[in-house]
């Protein structure tokens, strides 16, 4: 592709951006990971972010980088990346973002992210900048990931009532509340490298379109992938406590067993999902792996109109963080 000649202060100054989106990630989706270890009161809020935050850092150790790669080369079209684009994308997922953790609703970060490139790149160069196979493959996922949430949310919840059918509540209870420090610590672990290398990846378009990589590497540079896991840690570190409520106690009642289910089934999901490559939220995943674990026990156990509510943000994420990028990408012609 042909690279642009931006200034490396623009460069600079958008790499801060996307870092901060990162960061804002984590803040925001910090509670996909601890509500219910929090709700079920097994850990208290300060001691579960630093878990959460811990292994959202550790997951570069654990996952190849799979879904930075598909952000940063299979989104949009290499010749229509430009700062301006990349400028409009980021703006319009952190709106969504602020908007969404102000009102308590967790949303999707990932989706903002790619409704708010998908936007600035149609903005741009209309809708034969978009790559459709990998975005057909991200948008499957918005109906899959949560489904598979849900299904191995409640498999688990039905394996695990009938293995302990003959223990008593306590007994069950005294084991889950060990068993959901390492099912919080696994969840904690894919958020972290599911979410944390779609920042890579917007990073990675930034610095090809500037002639600062190439699509030919077959990874960006280190120090990328260093200061996304630190944003996205750090993020976490200080937490969404909004959300928390939503998550862990608005939508069913959790028990340490039904905590722990829930978490595995999320984590499970977020795990295959990483290995091929696919960004998927972190926030549908765990919300279907709730919900399945609330209806396995009884349908009236959900609450139903807090999980719709729910749903209409996520139909609303990809098209409002569109509009407000293409009117951001417009905003950066003018200015940068």
């Amino acid at each position: 592709m042909q690279t642009l000649q931006i200034s490396i202060y623009v460069i600079a100054g958008l790499v801060v951006l996307a870092l901060l989106f990162d960061f804002m990630n984590g803040f925001h989706d910090a509670a996909n990971a601890i509500a219910t270890v929090v709700s079920t009161g097994v850990l208290k809020p300060q001691t579960a972010v630093a878990m959460a935050a811990f292994f959202n850092v550790l997951a570069i150790v654990a996952f190849p980088l799979t879904v930075a790669a598909t952000v940063g080369k299979g989104t949009i079209q290499p010749w229509a990346i430009d700062h301006y684009v990349i400028f409009g994308a980021l703006v319009g997922a952190i709106f969504w973002n602020l908007v969404t953790w102000y009102f308590g609703i967790p949303s999707s970060s990932s989706h903002a992210l790619i409704g708010g490139m998908v936007g600035a790149a149609v903005a741009k160069s209309g809708t034969s900048a978009l790559v459709s196979a990998g975005l057909w493959k991200i948008i499957s996922f918005i109906v899959l990931s949560p489904l598979l949430g849900f299904l191995l949310g409640s498999l688990m919840m039905l394996l695990v009532s009938w293995l302990f059918v003959r223990s008593t509540p306590m007994k069950v209870d005294k084991w889950f509340r060990r068993l959901q420090l390492v099912s919080a610590s696994m969840y904690s672990l894919g958020h972290g490298g599911n979410d944390a290398q779609k920042t890579m990846g917007i990073i990675w378009m930034l610095l090809i379109a500037g002639g600062y990589s190439s699509t030919h590497d077959a990874m960006p540079p280190m120090w990328v992938i260093l200061s996304c896991y630190a944003a996205i840690g750090l993020g976490t570190l200080f937490g969404g406590w909004r959300i928390v409520k939503t998550m862990g106690q608005k939508i069913t009642k959790l028990k340490p067993v039904g905590g722990f289910c829930a978490e595995t089934g999320g984590a499970i999901t977020l795990f295959i999902a990483t290995a091929m490559g696919i960004p998927v939220s972190t926030t549908h995943t765990i919300t279907g792996a709730i919900v399945g674990v609330g209806s396995s026990q009884k349908m009236s156990a959900v609450r139903w109109g807090v999980a719709g509510n729910i749903v209409w943000a996520w139909v609303l994420t990809i098209p409002a963080s569109a509009f407000v990028a293409a009117i951001a990408w417009w905003i950066g012609k003018q200015i940068l």
